[in-house]
């Protein structure tokens, strides 16, 4: 059988992504990477220069999908939310990687995070042009549609970066019942957040 170098690329980076998403950059092993993969060390280096690299391309990778994925209807707020809370109940590497990223990572913007940038002041100008943050001056709005993006999407990646406190503080024995509540309490919120302030008298 010929060598399939898309595959091998294709294997490696997924068994990146369950190890990176395991142990964080620091503690991830290049072995435990190539062993998984069924590919030799040589070929991660080949394909993705260093296991720095590779942590960035599958990061990069999966915030790209959250941010196709993630996509808030200005008419349809709630459920909206919705499928965004079933998304990221669906992809828990997500927000592994995103945390180990912030306790590993950081630095200064580059030319990926100014595009991942770009993306979401796109949708919040989706929303702006369907009405919401209506009630604020024309040069204030862009702006308050990205803090409730980022608003609707912190409420929702927290449930699952903390399931058990989330449990806990609920008071409710299983993960399931909990994330059944907190689905419904993040639409309520997000709801109220994002309708028409009413006109202070």
């Amino acid at each position: 059988m010929a060598y399939d170098a898309e595959d091998t690329k294709r294997r490696i980076f997924d068994a990146a992504a369950i190890e990176f998403a395991e142990h964080g950059l620091a503690g991830a092993r290049v072995d435990r990477i190539a062993a998984a993969a069924k590919a030799n060390k040589q070929a991660l280096y080949l394909y993705y220069g260093s296991k720095e690299k590779l942590f960035a391309a599958i990061l990069g990778a999966k915030l790209e999908e959250v941010g196709r994925c993630v996509t808030i209807d200005p008419d349809a707020v709630a459920e909206s939310v919705g499928q965004i809370f079933d998304w990221y109940r669906e992809h828990p590497e997500l927000i592994r990687l995103v945390l180990w990223e912030a306790l590993e990572g950081g630095g200064q913007p580059d030319a990926y995070e100014r595009g991942l940038r770009d993306g979401f002041r796109a949708k919040a100008g989706v929303l702006v042009d369907g009405g919401v943050a209506r009630h604020l001056p024309e040069g204030a709005r862009l702006r308050a549609a990205q803090d409730l993006v980022f608003t609707i999407m912190s409420l929702v990646a927290w449930n699952f970066a903390v399931p058990r406190t989330c449990r806990a503080i609920l008071d409710e024995e299983t993960e399931q019942a909990a994330f059944a509540r907190r689905r419904e309490t993040v639409i309520d919120v997000a709801r109220r957040l994002a309708s028409p302030a009413e006109p202070r008298e």
